[in-house]
């Protein structure tokens, strides 16, 4: 499917705040490859890890699927017999795109695409659960509750994957990682403008936690192993195991 280039930006414009709309869906692929450093590394090795700890007869979610990226990483490198992945995400333009993706890439683990709010959705026999920046999304005070949900919903042994936009806990550290995110964007083409203008949509829509929150809130639910298996800059990728 062809995909088109990002420029919901680059003209001078009262700022709303960020929505996964039908114009950020038809440029999805090319904005998250140049604002997020390592995209492909992330979204292969989710891959890798779903199936790691895929189990047979079992559920994968990917919550907040956006294009199904994951889904479709996950779906490639899964052996574990009679697995099925159910990808959710509540932006219907996302979705609708979801779909036909799935279905140009004809997934060797099936895959259903389902437009619906993940905090709706219910987490049963899971040994996979994909957050591949989602959380960040959500309201702060309902992230407990979903972790928790998610833990409660996984068999023993299984994981949950987790990507993050993560703040630094001194102003030191959380502006020289903001100035190397903001010149990473720069390189991929990004102009000021863009750079201000996004990051003001955002402002009231993604409201980011450091790693130890995290990881306190992961830990707080039952999972008993916590690896931080990717950074670069302010974004980072860790998986949590629930315990035998």
């Amino acid at each position: 499917m062809q995909q088109g280039k990002d420029a919901i930006y680059s003209q001078p414009q009262e700022v709303s705040s960020f929505s996964f709309d039908q114009s950020v869906a038809e440029v999805f692929p090319d904005m998250i490859q140049r604002s997020v450093p390592g995209y492909n590394t992330i979204v292969d090795t989710i891959g890798q890890i779903s199936a790691q700890f895929a189990q047979a007869d079992t559920s994968i979610y990917d919550l907040g699927c956006s294009l199904g990226a994951a889904s479709l990483s996950a779906s490639k490198y899964i052996h574990a017999k009679n697995c099925k992945i159910l990808a959710v995400d509540n932006s219907e333009a996302m979705a609708k795109r979801c779909e036909l993706h799935v279905q140009t890439f004809k997934a060797k683990t099936p895959i259903s695409v389902l437009c619906d709010d993940l905090q709706n959705i219910e987490i049963n026999n899971a040994s996979v659960v994909i957050m591949n920046f989602t959380l960040q999304f959500i309201d702060p005070t309902q992230r407990n509750d979903i972790i928790e949900k998610i833990y409660q919903g996984l068999k023993p042994g299984g994981v949950l994957i987790l990507s993050e936009k993560l703040s630094h806990n001194t102003q030191t550290g959380n502006e020289l990682l903001i100035d190397l995110h903001h010149e990473f964007k720069r390189r991929n083409g990004y102009s000021e403008l863009e750079i201000s203008q996004k990051r003001t949509a955002l402002e009231d829509v993604m409201r980011i936690e450091s790693f130890e929150q995290h990881k306190r809130r992961i830990e707080s639910a039952g999972f008993n192993d916590v690896i931080r298996w990717f950074t670069c800059f302010n974004f980072s990728s860790m998986v949590a195991v629930k315990p035998n």
